[in-house]
């Protein structure tokens, strides 16, 4: 029997987290949720590091990730660009003698 892993959304993993931070004991969040403890711990731990990048789930990137990835494609739309204009260059400039 193969046990599936369970996925909780990012809604639901701040909602426990901020039932712990507000001063609920975690142990009574984890029973009411249905979770384990340590999982909780954990996502209190992602949350309490990453603040608002915690729990980035598929898709969605960390800041940083995001800012890096972004960088990367104007790098390279800026050099397609230069080349563009390199090969203009050439083509319209009277040869030299």
């Amino acid at each position: 029997m193969t046990q599936t892993r369970r996925r909780f959304p990012e809604s639901f993993k701040r909602e426990a987290v901020d039932q712990v931070v507000a001063g609920t004991p975690l142990r009574h969040v984890a029973e009411t949720l249905g979770i384990a403890e340590s999982l909780l711990g954990k996502w209190k731990r992602q949350y309490e590091q990453q603040g608002d990048d915690a729990f980035p789930g598929n898709g969605k990137q960390r800041g940083e990730s995001a800012e890096l990835r972004r960088l990367c494609q104007q790098l390279a739309q800026v050099t397609m660009e230069r080349n563009v204009l390199k090969k203009a260059l050439a083509i319209f400039s009277p040869p030299t003698k």
